[in-house]
């Protein structure tokens, strides 16, 4: 199943492989379980490959059910037929953006059926005939789409904040009419293994990683019961991948945050001192306020300040998927104050920004990216390191 995700999907850590592989395996075994998280793959950015995993998702989880535009009663009404989907919700930002209005009904019912008692009421009946009706809705739900979460959603979900894909990450073209196919076969055998495993799961209180404790423990608390039955390597890296992904953060940013990078790239630090490689705070804010046509010199009715600054980078992550940061810095006269360095900014700009008209310099960014598959972690796993398929597709979806 992990290899199946790695030939469509880019993930932007081993951790991320290692979490919706098992998470593929819990929706097998969801009754086994007090509660099932939530997956959701969100991006800053459209063309991230959201869609593309929830797509592999569904070939390899049952009674899959996309459920794009769907009503909250078509939803809790599917719930509590005895044949309860797994439900697959792209495009979430169109229900909780921030065009889209509270929906506090929807966002009710994806809470209630977090943990296995979860039940939804409503009135059924004509006029005075009513009566109240409890729908149960413990169900397994994965969502894609831009930005954030309601916090209620977002804590009870394993966040698997996706990226643009850089020209070094390369995937195997999806065909549905091919390959749906063989996910529908992993997902028959992956059936006949729950049967299987069932008598080791039920019941059973994985260890949790140290600092892993209250929601965080209830997200994860099924993966590691999965991982732990499955034995091999799979314990060691389910914890592992815990601990990575426990505290990812969700609140991307839209196009404001790309305009930002690119300013920075072509505007700010190499007009600084011909690629300077930091810059203080001060500095950076002098260079955006005073860019023409750009909006950071009125930007909410007023310059963007260091705060405005630190929010947005925020957002965004180094190479090794840190939060963008300030660092303590040495000025030329021998003062330490705040600032940037460009080496934390280098994978968000090959990731994010336009190609630069100077070839050479952007070669340069992407090169500082290096491979992933270099990179080894006790998450890794052989199948990280095979070669790429000889016709690779280009596009995301």
């Amino acid at each position: 199943m992990e290899a199946f995700h790695r030939r469509f999907n880019v993930f932007p850590s081993e951790a991320a492989y290692v979490a919706v592989t098992l998470w593929d395996a819990h929706t097998h075994l969801l009754d086994a379980f007090d509660s099932t998280p939530r997956l959701a793959f969100l991006s800053p950015e459209p063309g991230s490959g959201k869609s593309r995993a929830l797509e592999i998702v569904e070939t390899l989880v049952p009674s899959p059910m996309m459920a794009i535009n769907a009503s909250p009663a078509a939803l809790f009404r599917s719930v509590s037929d005895e044949a309860r989907p797994t439900i697959l919700f792209d495009e979430i930002d169109t229900v909780f953006g921030p065009k889209a209005g509270d929906n506090e009904e929807l966002r009710g019912f994806l809470n209630a059926g977090h943990r296995r008692s979860g039940v939804t009421y409503r009135c059924s009946g004509d006029g005075g005939q009513q009566t109240v009706q409890g729908f149960p809705s413990y169900c397994a739900v994965a969502v894609a789409g831009l930005g954030s979460l309601p916090d209620t959603i977002r804590t009870r979900s394993v966040i698997i904040r996706m990226r643009r894909r850089a020209p070094n990450e390369k995937v195997e073209p999806y065909r549905q009419r091919i390959h749906e196919k063989e996910g529908h076969a992993l997902r028959k055998r992956l059936t006949t293994w729950a049967r299987s495993a069932r008598p080791r799961i039920e019941g059973a209180w994985p260890e949790m990683p140290e600092g892993v404790t209250d929601r965080p423990a209830d997200v994860w608390e099924p993966l590691l019961a999965i991982a732990d039955a499955a034995g091999g390597t799979w314990p060691e890296r389910a914890r592992a991948a815990c601990l990575d992904l426990v505290s990812v953060g969700s609140d991307d940013k839209g196009s404001v945050g790309i305009r930002l990078l690119t300013d920075l790239r072509d505007h700010v630090f190499d007009e600084s001192g011909a690629g300077a490689d930091k810059l203080p705070t001060t500095l950076i804010l002098q260079h955006l306020n005073s860019l023409e046509e750009a909006p950071w010199g009125d930007f909410g009715g007023r310059p963007l300040d260091s705060r405005g600054l630190a929010a947005l980078l925020k957002e965004y992550v180094t190479a090794d998927g840190s939060p963008i940061k300030s660092r303590s810095l040495k000025t030329p006269t021998g003062a330490v104050a705040r600032g940037y360095h460009a080496a934390d900014l280098t994978d968000a700009w090959a990731r994010y920004c336009p190609p630069r008209s100077d070839d050479d310099a952007a070669q340069s960014h992407l090169a500082a990216v290096g491979d992933p598959a270099d990179i080894a972690t006790v998450l890794r796993h052989p199948s990280a390191t095979q070669p790429a398929p000889a016709t690779p597709r280009t596009g995301t979806r």
